[in-house]
């Protein structure tokens, strides 16, 4: 059964790693996973020989890296890595195609779906740049070393998408990155009990989180550093706000939606709320339903983010702007107030 999930999991990431091609060319479907602690292989499939560069710096030119493999016609290379280390890779071929890929996935030891979002394929041939935007879970159960590793990623801001209930139960435990949230009560999602999730929340999110978007994408315009985003479980409300930056940078709806599904995959559950009792937090709704949550062994497994015919969830907040505003961009203007002229300078901060 691990193997399976193994195997499960990494077909996820090469489906979203596949399309991270910088410049047309051949080499097709590269990924980087973790094939041991201290250890990172990047595969990929070309019919001619590639050179394998690598640097900590996501912004390295093909002359600042080092070279691992030259003319490397196996398809795959494994490079040891430092713990709290993270490495950017480089495949270059005769053609002059390159390809720049990292470890979507940190490796860290008690958090919930802390990703990269970078390397999809978006406006103009361009890619998402790595190293600038992560989304997340909650971080309230974050190991020292976990705190020293995200310590690293040179994060300038993180907006935290929960509830003011969320926050207060679960306090993240991210050091030294300023902070900004938005109050709101977790009673407009629910009444004391998980809401069935689907088409009725998802519907909700496109007024609900216009002003996080709003503080999202001003940090994302001061271009002072990376900016992290969480909800608690990094999937929905982080989904959301993924999809509109993802968007506005161009990136293709399928390749949003496939980002989005991830999250079924890298979820831990375990470490996205400490043990709530219920009876410590009397009238607190978001108490009473992950208390609930934490009781139900169901709850333990991530569950598909798609309706029984296979309708993403995420879907039903793409209609629901489409339907009101008639776009994305539409809707990015007058609800989150990021102009087209942002989107541009977006694109040339983002896209490489």
């Amino acid at each position: 059964m691990k193997r399976n999930t193994a195997l499960s999991l990494l077909s996820l990431m090469l489906a979203t790693a596949a399309p991270t091609l910088a410049k047309a060319g051949t080499i097709t479907a590269p990924a980087v996973t973790r094939s041991a602690p201290g250890e990172l292989t990047v595969a990929w499939t070309d019919s001619d020989p590639v050179d394998v560069l690598v640097s900590s710096d996501p912004t390295a030119r093909a002359d600042q890296m080092k070279l691992v493999s030259k003319a490397d016609k196996d398809g795959h290379e494994t490079v040891p890595v430092q713990s709290g280390q993270r490495l950017y890779f480089m495949l270059r071929d005769p053609s002059g195609a390159w390809v720049r890929v990292g470890e979507r996935s940190l490796p860290l030891m008690q958090a919930s779906n802390f990703r990269d979002i970078g390397g999809y394929p978006a406006a103009d041939g361009k890619h998402v740049r790595w190293g600038l935007i992560y989304r997340s879970g909650g971080q309230p159960l974050l190991t020292d070393a976990d705190v020293a590793q995200i310590g690293t990623l040179g994060l300038a801001h993180q907006v935290d998408l929960r509830s003011s209930e969320e926050r207060a139960l679960a306090p993240s435990r991210v050091e030294g990155v300023p902070y900004e949230a938005i109050g709101y009560s977790m009673t407009s999602l629910v009444n004391g009990s998980a809401p069935a999730n689907g088409e009725a929340v998802y519907r909700k999110m496109p007024l609900m989180l216009a002003p996080h978007l709003k503080l999202v994408f001003r940090d994302l315009l001061a271009r002072d550093g990376a900016v992290a985003y969480n909800c608690s479980a990094g999937q929905d409300r982080t989904g959301f706000v993924t999809a509109m930056i993802l968007s506005a940078l161009g990136v293709p709806r399928d390749t949003i939606l496939a980002d989005y599904h991830l999250s079924t995959a890298l979820r831990r559950p375990e470490w996205e709320m400490p043990k709530i009792d219920a009876a410590a937090h009397p009238g607190d709704a978001a108490a009473r339903m992950f208390a609930k949550l934490q009781s139900n062994p169901a709850a333990k497994k991530p569950q598909p983010l798609k309706t029984a015919d296979g309708t993403a969830f995420l879907d039903y907040a793409f209609d629901e702007i489409e339907s009101k505003w008639g776009s994305i961009e539409s809707y990015l203007d007058r609800e989150a107030g990021v102009s087209r002229m942002d989107i541009a300078k977006l694109r040339a901060a983002y896209l490489e």
